[in-house]
């Protein structure tokens, strides 16, 4: 904490002007941009959400990683960061809704990407906390309020003052921190299973162990990729594990702006060029470990570990919630044992005994045995997803964001899950502080800014003011939000909602913007209201889980939790397959009926030779 502290002081004492607080001067070493963009890129929604949901459904997650690289890393590095570096420069664009509206030379662009970004960041970042504030919780033994509104200060204390700077400065020293922790984490776990070959042996032999609603989603084992098919609830798993997960998240990374503005921070399209290596070994340990170990959680939990304690209290019956839509809760009765196991003379420990009653044959069974000493010796046999038991309020519930955080407290040594609390906050205050420094930047400069010049006067100081104001507001809407939206393999949703809704609305006028000169503003504008309106329409009324979490739907349908809730996995295709292809057809068509940008302006954007510079 006092290492982050100095660094936010130090970016703030080295930041005087608005290039410097929104993109650290454009004089930042490829290095430290490299492990910024990674600390940025992978955050607990990666490792804690994204995590658990490998705990859930196993290793198909892995897709993901190969997408985080190949789009994440070296398609972004090598064939865009270039040419947003040097478009960038050229159009003295400070952020990425002023990139767009420049490129285009439209006020509308660039007020309506900085209204999507301020309005829907908090959502993303709200995911992030929750990923932080869980490990806090299981670590520490506090309530999550509290954990929630402690988070949130420390990350404020930074990245208020200290604009990108600050930021980038400390995401160097927490993507250290995150990549060490990752790296011991998996070295562990392998040997508290048996090693590489046995433990995925042993993990592929439990497939039968899954819970009974996954399967019946097409869960086929945690080293297996979901059934494939079309037409039958069967195939639900994979259309949310491709779609969603890999797809919604693997392409969306290229439209998310907190990320883009990092290749303006460099001086050349060369440094971008060297941080490819850097960035792509950073991600690899980061979110091929969190993946790997989320799966092989379940091995753990179900066969080695062992819950040492002194037994507090009983629940005989306790209806925990399995999921929790908008006015309706699933539950399964259970057991539940309420331990002691740090001798604090507190409860930090609650197990499943068993299922009650017809729960019983589909819930796992504790074996308890009571040693000398009069504590308990637990053996809870489950899998990761009946192992994450936790209480929000006054209901018990299975939280797959708690499976992370709850097998590390299990499984390693309490120093390390200590050492790997600091690695879950690094990564969520490197996150969390470019999505507050981005949302700021956004209602500074590309909203309030169009209509107050003065805001965007980089020889006055009353732009980073309200830049910081704004990041203050959106960092009080993710807490709010953050505190609610508890549950439900929120961090990964949330997650995949925002990368979603920025790909469809940003992509095809960001990638039109960079590689074409007749793409036209007329087709930016066209293409950005029809993905941002097929986006918001889709997850209101035809995906499932979140048009049920909304509540739209039932009122139109008379209870159903979709349009197409009689059409089997329709409600669980993800809005970027059909929002990201409207959006780009329209820009296309659009573009080509209407006349192209002037000439001059076209060879400001990309060179006098008609060509934006990769090196240059």
């Amino acid at each position: 904490m006092a290492a982050v502290g100095y660094l936010g002081w130090l970016g703030y004492r080295r930041t005087r002007t608005t290039t410097d607080y929104l993109i650290a001067g454009r004089r930042t070493h490829p290095f430290v941009m490299a492990i910024s963009y990674g600390a940025t890129f992978i955050s607990t929604s990666a490792i804690v959400g994204f995590g658990g949901v490998a705990g859930m459904f196993g290793m198909s997650l892995l897709w993901l990683v190969f997408m985080n690289i190949l789009v994440g890393i070296f398609i972004a590095f090598v064939f865009l960061g270039g040419r947003t570096r040097r478009m960038g420069h050229a159009l003295d664009a400070h952020t990425f809704p002023e990139f767009l509206g420049r490129r285009y030379e439209s006020r509308f662009v660039q007020v309506a990407a900085g209204l999507v970004i301020f309005l829907f960041m908090p959502v993303y970042a709200a995911a992030v906390l929750i990923g932080g504030t869980e490990f806090i919780v299981t670590q520490v033994n506090v309530d999550y309020s509290v954990a929630l509104v402690g988070f949130c200060v420390i990350v404020a204390m930074y990245v208020v003052f200290g604009g990108l700077k600050g930021v980038m400065y400390t995401d160097v020293l927490q993507g250290l921190i995150m990549f060490v922790g990752m790296v011991f984490l998996l070295v562990w776990t392998y040997a508290k299973v048996g090693g590489v070959i046995d433990g995925h042996r042993d993990l592929t032999a439990m497939a039968d162990q899954a819970f009974p609603g996954f399967q019946a989603m097409g869960h086929g084992g945690w080293t297996a990729m979901p059934q494939f098919g079309w037409g039958d609830s069967k195939y639900d798993l994979w259309w949310l594990v491709v779609s969603t997960i890999t797809l919604g998240v693997g392409i969306g990374v290229l439209a998310q702006p907190q990320l883009a503005v990092r290749f303006m921070t460099v001086r050349s399209g060369r440094e971008l060029n060297r941080a490819v290596p850097v960035g792509a070994i950073f991600i690899l340990a980061m979110v091929g470990v969190a993946y790997t170990v989320g799966a092989i959680s379940n091995l753990y939990f179900h066969r080695y570990e062992k819950v040492i304690g002194r037994l507090v209290e009983v629940t005989e019956v306790a209806e925990v919630v399995v999921r929790k839509d908008r006015s309706v809760e699933k539950t399964i009765p259970c057991k539940l044992l309420h331990l002691d196991t740090r001798g604090e003379g507190r409860i930090d420990t609650t197990l499943v005994a068993e299922g009650v009653g017809k729960a019983a044959g589909i819930m796992p069974r504790a074996e308890i045995r009571t040693l000398d000493d009069g504590r308990v010796e637990v053996y809870p046999r489950a899998t990761s997803f009946t192992r994450a038991v936790v209480k929000q309020n006054d209901r018990w519930m299975f939280n797959t964001d708690s499976i992370i955080p709850i097998y590390v407290a299990s499984c390693l040594p309490r120093w390390f899950g200590l050492v790997f609390l600091l690695t879950l906050l690094a990564a969520a205050m490197s996150t969390l502080s470019s999505q507050f420094h981005t949302l700021g930047a956004s209602i500074c400069r590309d909203v309030l800014g169009q209509f107050v010049p003065r805001l965007t006067d980089r020889s006055t100081s009353s732009g980073v003011l309200v830049a910081r104001i704004g990041t203050v507001v959106g960092i009080v809407l993710a807490m709010i939000i953050g505190y609610y939206a508890r549950g439900g393999y929120i961090v990964a949703r949330a997650t995949a909602i925002f990368f979603g809704l920025c790909a469809s609305s940003f992509l095809p006028a960001y990638l039109g913007g960079l590689f074409t000169r007749w793409m036209t503003r007329a087709g930016a504008i066209a293409s950005m209201i029809v993905g941002f309106v097929a986006s918001t329409f889709w997850l209101t009324f035809i995906f499932a889980k979140e048009a049920t979490a909304l509540g739209v739907v039932q009122q139109v349908t008379g209870g159903k939790t979709s349009l197409l809730a009689d059409h089997p996995n329709w409600p669980v295709v993800d809005p970027i397959l059909v929002a990201l292809p409207l959006s780009l057809l329209t820009a296309v068509v659009v573009s080509l009926m209407t006349r192209p940008a002037r000439p001059e302006h076209l060879d400001r954007c990309f060179g006098a030779g008609g060509k934006a510079s990769k090196q240059e």
